[in-house]
């Protein structure tokens, strides 16, 4: 039985905002590109990072790297997590690669979480949680969950097949 937000919580919020966006189809700024299936994919098939997008007239300066202040393992009722901490510039980042680069550095903090799933689910956050939870402290990954489309990633609130760790 899938996971499904309470009504009334950032996760259910979250829900709706992604049901919107892929009516619309801006589920990335690359939605004609298929996201990486493994971060070594990400490193190979992906340009290297660039600058957030400059806006005319915008004279400030777009947040640069690190975007991940730490990434640590540990453990949940569900089995092992890795709690990442976006860095200020991580949660100001909004350059069309600045994703690919947060990813990379969480693999140079913890290369084991290079596994199926982690990057999805990585960006899921990425995308949607700095969005609806600006000020949460840590995003979870986790390996344990399954590999799903992006479409059962997003309705199950970037934490397919369970609850939010």
């Amino acid at each position: 039985m899938p996971h499904r937000p309470p009504p009334g919580t950032p996760a259910a919020a979250l829900v709706v905002v992604v049901a919107a966006a892929l009516a619309a189809g801006a589920c990335s700024p690359r939605a004609e590109e298929p996201a990486p299936r493994t971060a070594r994919d990400a490193t190979t098939e992906r340009p290297a990072p660039t600058r957030s997008r400059e806006v005319p007239g915008d004279t400030r300066t777009p947040p640069a790297p690190p975007f991940i202040e730490a990434a640590t393992w540990a453990d949940s009722d569900y089995g092992v997590t890795l709690e990442v901490a976006p860095s200020t510039a991580g949660r100001g980042a909004s350059g069309i690669d600045d994703s690919y680069a947060a990813w990379q550095e969480v693999l140079r903090l913890v290369p084991e979480a290079d596994a199926p799933g982690m990057w999805e689910q990585f960006d899921c956050h990425w995308t949607w949680a700095r969005l609806l939870e600006p000020d949460k402290p840590t995003w979870n990954v986790e390996p344990w969950r399954p590999v799903v489309s992006p479409e059962r990633m997003l309705a199950e609130g970037c934490n397919p097949g369970g609850p939010e760790v």
